[in-house]
């Protein structure tokens, strides 16, 4: 008897999947660039991010606690990347995602966590309207 594996494709990932996938891209790409306005772009204005000290609520406050954590330098922020882990379609206008975030900083140093977003379609696109990252 012949026994054949079979091999399974990667399931393609879905209109949604792909749009998040490119927000989370560019919005690294603004943090590596210092252009927080870009970085933040992803956000939505409501949104939430989740800290050991509670929630911080909005747009304007999650831009203020990402400069008072990173400082005013640009260049001493690092470099941010994503490996996207996961999606999970919750309904037509929401999406989570898990990924692994890492930043590389001059000189060598680098800092790692996980974090747990979830997506909104808006009529802006795709924005974050929860951020638990650690």
């Amino acid at each position: 008897m012949l026994i054949v594996p079979i091999l399974l494709a990667a399931a393609a990932p879905t209109t949604a999947e792909a749009a998040i996938t490119a927000v989370m891209t560019d919005s690294a790409a603004g943090w590596s660039a210092g252009d927080m306005p870009r970085f933040l772009a992803v956000y939505a204005d409501d949104a939430v991010f989740v800290t050991r000290d509670g929630l911080v609520r909005g747009k304007p406050a999650i831009a203020a606690r990402y400069a008072k954590n990173y400082g005013a330098d640009p260049a001493a922020r690092g470099r941010l990347s994503f490996r996207m882990l996961g999606f999970r379609r919750i309904d037509a206008d929401h999406q989570m995602l898990w990924a692994n975030w890492r930043l590389d900083y001059p000189g060598g140093k680098q800092d790692s966590g996980v974090t747990s977003l979830l997506f909104e379609r808006r009529a802006a696109g795709w924005k974050i309207v929860s951020d638990h990252s650690s």
